[in-house]
């Protein structure tokens, strides 16, 4: 690493839940693809839970950026968050690397799908994008990235 290099230029915003509140049912954010990026972390960000709600994250694959043939990536799922068990406003983490897709079967892309059960939730969810195939990982940001200082 660079001492004078800036974070953005080796971690790019890539896919989002934008925060809200989540209906009961499954989110999914933008699909990523990892021949951008050598890996990404999902960071879930539960809010508020809904009386009784649960939220379960997980990672899916696909063999292109919509979605085609979507599947789960083994080991890539939280711990079920819930009301119940005290778990508003808690963050968990999921990290996978380009490697660790079904590459045999050309799976090249990754998203972010979170559920919520029982009652609406605030939620969101963030794929961040680390150490770039090129140039700076800013070059790589979804569109509403709207800033960078």
């Amino acid at each position: 690493m660079i001492l004078n290099q800036k974070g953005s230029e080796t971690a790019a915003v890539v896919g989002t839940i934008d925060p809200d509140v989540l209906t009961a049912t499954a989110h999914t954010s933008d699909w990523v693809s990892m021949a951008d990026f050598e890996r990404i972390s999902a960071i879930v960000m539960a809010g508020t839970l809904g009386s009784s709600a649960t939220l379960d994250a997980k990672l899916q694959q696909a063999t292109d950026a919509s979605g085609t043939d979507a599947k789960d990536i083994s080991g890539k799922a939280i711990t079920q968050l819930t009301q119940a068990g005290s778990d508003s406003d808690k963050q968990a983490i999921i990290n996978c690397s380009a490697e660790e897709l079904d590459l045999e079967n050309d799976f090249t892309h990754v998203a972010l799908v979170i559920t919520v059960a029982t009652a609406s939730s605030d939620g969101a969810g963030l794929i961040m994008g680390f150490n770039p195939r090129q140039g700076p990982a800013s070059d790589n940001d979804i569109a509403s990235v709207d800033e960078i200082v």
